[in-house]
């Protein structure tokens, strides 16, 4: 017979097994929403029979002394739970509330008060739930406007609910990245209001393809700006922690970013997004001609008319480039500023074209989490803003975290892996050279010097 999982334990594999369908993400995070509300109640609720009784689950009366505790341990024991549902903005959620037995006086939850069904404040507990890294004070606020006065808890306990929480999210931070050996690292940033009376500040996020194929999140860290400074601090903060040179940098035209790559990542090669170049193009012509610009734009990286026997290369990128330029002359004359744009990053849009034709679509863009940030923004919403930076870098990587469970890796053939294998030597390993190039020269020959 299956053994039961306890009831934290069970949400939290509900979560995880929804990044595991093919539903559509927001139907997702919807669901997750629903879950994350129940999950922290639940943890709150397991938290305070923990204080009451003196012990963790599992724990024994005999093996332990009031010295080991706050407080003296009490006899009784946990003996079940029975469902309780909790009405939310997010719809009615069930709580698996603890039964204990053999106790001297009863136990009475602070969470269920009066304001549990009726305040509009529990979407915070949404946005908490896929937060990890609020101070205790701020999840004891948190609980006290969405449950009311009557439901404060303890500092004890939500110090308790904390301390696991915020150990998991320290723990991805400062893990060793010397492990994880990169084909392709995406980098992105998205914005959000993290201060009071302050404009949106960026979260800058890495994530990235590793040399078996497999998707990986690689880091997330705050910034005042995309600037230079920044996106260095953070990439070098990756190298330190092991991170080794990838073969290409996937990026959208952030000169900040690009620098800091050129900087970090010398050796390693640079994709500008076609996405975020196509906007940028477009954003310089007329309402009338866009849709005719832009079919043009992404005829000029469409590679299926070329056959099934194209190699990638230089070859591949003359070819594309080719093709720039007669998007240049046609449009030229009518949108000269879309034209500029699109020419001044052309060597770095067609570098994908050097790598496994399987893997062009999905390199020559960085949307790969795009749709993932949309909706953190959007759940944002709902509080206006972040409580403070901790809580919104926790938010946003908690999100980014599960989701990234799902994410598809990529297809590695025996001819991709050979070209990436070339490339790795050619980039990050090349040839010493046999004989130095700098050497004096000298007016003396074997003639005159043995003499």
């Amino acid at each position: 017979m299956a053994r039961t999982l306890p009831p934290v334990q069970a949400i939290r594999a509900e979560i995880d097994a929804l990044f595991t369908t093919d539903r559509d993400l927001v139907e997702i995070l919807e669901d997750v929403a629903r879950l994350g509300a129940r999950l922290i109640i639940q943890t709150a609720v397991e938290a305070e029979v923990d204080a009451f009784l003196g012990r963790t689950r599992y724990q024994r009366t005999a093996s332990l002394s009031a010295a080991d505790g706050e407080q003296a341990v009490r006899p009784g024991h946990r003996n079940g739970h029975c469902p309780t549902t909790i009405k939310t903005t997010t719809g009615p959620v069930t709580i698996a509330r603890p039964k204990l037995r053999n106790t001297t006086e009863a136990f009475a939850s602070r969470l269920f008060g009066t304001g549990v069904t009726r305040t509009n404040a529990l979407e915070t507990l949404v946005i908490a739930s896929f937060v990890r890294g609020l101070s205790v004070r701020d999840v004891e606020g948190a609980l006290a406007d969405a449950l009311g006065p009557e439901a404060a808890l303890s500092k004890s306990t939500v110090s308790t609910i904390c301390q696991a929480i915020v150990a998991e999210y320290d723990t991805w931070c400062r893990r060793d990245l010397s492990a994880v050996e990169l084909d392709y690292l995406f980098c992105d940033a998205s914005h959000f209001k993290m201060h009071d009376g302050q404009r949106a500040e960026p979260v800058l996020a890495a994530w990235g393809i590793t040399t078996d194929g497999k998707p990986v999140f690689v880091g997330l860290a705050p910034a005042a700006a995309e600037s230079t400074d920044a996106w260095h601090d953070f990439l070098t903060g990756l190298a330190e922690r092991g991170l080794r040179p990838p073969l290409l940098v996937i990026s959208d035209g952030a000169p900040g970013l690009i620098t800091a790559a050129e900087q970090v990542f010398p050796a390693s090669l640079r994709q500008r997004c076609v996405i975020h170049k196509c906007r940028n193009v477009l954003s310089k012509v007329s309402a009338g001609d866009q849709t005719t610009v832009k079919a043009a734009f992404w005829t000029i990286f469409d590679t299926s008319e070329l056959g099934e026997d194209i190699e990638p290369g230089q070859d591949l990128v003359a070819c594309i480039q080719a093709r720039i330029d007669a998007f240049a002359k046609d449009w030229g004359r009518s949108y000269p500023a879309a034209v500029k744009s699109l020419l001044a990053d052309r060597a770095s849009l067609t570098t994908y074209l050097r790598f496994p034709l399987e893997h062009h679509k999905r390199i020559r863009h960085s949307n790969f989490i795009e749709r993932t940030f949309g909706e953190t923004r959007r759940r944002v919403k709902v509080i206006g803003r972040f409580p403070g930076e901790t809580s919104c870098v926790s938010l946003v990587w908690a999100v980014l975290d599960r989701a990234s469970r799902g994410w598809r890796g990529f297809t590695m053939t025996s001819k991709g892996l050979r070209i990436l294998q070339d490339l790795r030597r050619a980039l990050l390993a090349p040839p010493s050279r046999l004989r130095p190039t700098n050497t004096p020269a000298t007016d003396s020959t074997p003639e005159t010097a043995a003499a």
